[in-house]
């Protein structure tokens, strides 16, 4: 497989190194967040005034200051530069890490982490990327990195128990501060500095778009998901490296669990995802995946007395949250106006980071009341209450984004390009913005008359 497209269709050789250099900053960035995530429980034991809810909020702290500073981030970005705003989100993330690193105290390691979560680069680098593509291939890019962003999750949970058998936690922080400073080389001499910038509605959040996003409520019903999704994974590893450890896995070889879990899980969802998209089947593989996971948390809640039992519980959880981390961003796309997308999923990653946070802290206080016990009895009954939620979920359209360069305009040629552009056979819904010069489309790609449709562009009018 060709990268999503990144190496034909066009684009040009800046375009690709664009996409790969901003995908490996994301990269550096995730892989510091979750090395810590299978490793933590463990370590926060021998840190000083540390409590079963202190480690939790310690895991999930970044997710409320990355909520809370992304889409600052962003809008900043618009007026004092991408690069600049990214330059201050990855120093932050690296002071953080150096906080965290020299921590003997579990409030130092709070600390650390929150102000990891505060360098929230993501939608600076989404913009800086939009600034650097052209509309026609944007939609491949972004795509590229959201799947860089999935692998390097799955590595940072290989990675994170090894590493800890080398160099420790502290070691790990160390090597997240390190990660942070090689993103803003990669930033300074390998992403080429934007010509121009501008807001782009594709790929970041518009301060007049959110309460048209706010009150979707099937963008909703998909936000509660994100939410859920995240609150289900930093809860389980709240309590699953202690599990393993009390049924006599030591966690130098924890990664033993995670990388045959994971390798498989990953191949068990690729069938799922054809089944969804080629066959329109999104709804039903959706709510399977759900079930999947409320039932795999109601066997950890059961049998986490033995490695083989976490193992094979393991490797259904993540093919779940594989699975619905994949489609998610999928149904946002399909569900969200199309000009209002970047502002859908501006609010979807704000909903992912406090579900990071909410699972974190709540899964840390059950953990210190109830015992591990709890934590998974609150993850199944959190895995139900969203089946229920998404049993309500439209039935999505097979629709996909698609962007149009038309060019400088007035409101009154908008409007009737916009007109124009629905008589185009496959073209669903067109939103023309004249101060943006891109009309903002949902296509069917199986009926689309794409010749037809480039004749609309600036280039060809």
């Amino acid at each position: 497989m060709k990268a999503g497209g990144l190496v034909h269709d066009g684009m040009t050789n800046n375009e690709r190194q664009t996409a790969l250099w901003l995908a490996s900053v994301f990269s550096l960035r995730m892989l510091g967040l979750f090395m810590i995530l299978p490793v933590f429980a463990l370590y926060a034991e021998h840190l000083r005034g540390n409590t079963p809810a202190l480690a939790g909020l310690a895991i999930g702290v970044y997710g409320f200051s990355q909520a809370l500073f992304q889409i600052p981030f962003g809008f900043l970005s618009d007026r004092y530069g991408r690069k600049r705003m990214i330059y201050l989100g990855l120093l932050i993330f690296a002071l953080g890490s150096v906080v965290a690193a020299l921590a003997d105290s579990i409030w130092a390691v709070i600390l650390g982490r929150a102000l990891q979560g505060g360098g929230a680069v993501s939608a600076a680098v989404m913009a800086l990327a939009a600034d650097l593509t052209r509309e026609e291939h944007r939609i491949k890019v972004m795509a590229f990195i959201g799947i860089t962003i999935g692998l390097s999750f799955a590595v940072s949970m290989i990675m994170g128990p090894v590493l800890n058998g080398w160099i420790g936690v502290p070691g790990i922080f160390w090597l997240t501060g390190l990660f942070a400073l090689l993103g803003m080389a990669v930033v300074r001499f390998q992403v080429p500095d934007p010509t121009v910038s501008r807001v782009h509605r594709d790929a970041e959040p518009v301060a007049s778009q959110f309460g048209r996003v706010l009150f979707d409520g099937q963008l909703l019903r998909l936000n509660f998901g994100i939410f859920t999704l995240h609150l289900l994974l930093t809860a389980t590893f709240v309590a699953v490296p202690l599990a393993l450890r009390d049924a006599g896995l030591a966690s130098g070889k924890h990664w033993e669990v995670y990388l045959p879990a994971l390798l498989f899980s990953m191949a068990a969802m690729v069938p799922f995802i054809i089944v969804a998209e080629k066959q329109h089947r999104l709804k039903p593989v959706f709510l399977g995946a759900i079930l999947l996971l409320a039932l795999t948390e109601f066997g950890l809640l059961t049998l986490h007395d033995s490695v083989l039992e976490i193992s094979l519980l393991m490797l259904a959880f993540f093919t779940g949250f594989n699975l619905l981390e994949a489609t998610l961003p999928s149904l946002i796309a399909k569900m969200a106006p199309p000009d209002a997308k970047g502002t859908a999923m501006g609010v979807y990653s704000s909903s992912q980071f406090l579900g990071a946070f909410a699972g974190g802290a709540l899964g840390g206080l059950l953990h210190g009341r109830v015992g591990l016990q709890g934590v998974f009895a609150f993850a199944t009954l959190g895995a139900l209450a969203w089946l229920l939620v998404a049993w309500t979920m439209r039935n999505p359209s097979y629709l996909s984004s698609y962007l149009l360069n038309v060019g400088a305009l007035d409101e009154g040629q908008a409007w009737d390009l916009a007109a124009r552009l629905t008589q185009v056979p496959g073209v669903a819904e067109a939103v023309v913005i004249a101060a943006d010069g891109v009309a903002y489309l949902k296509v069917d790609r199986h009926a689309l008359d794409e010749a037809a449709l480039r004749a609309y562009a600036a280039t060809e009018r």
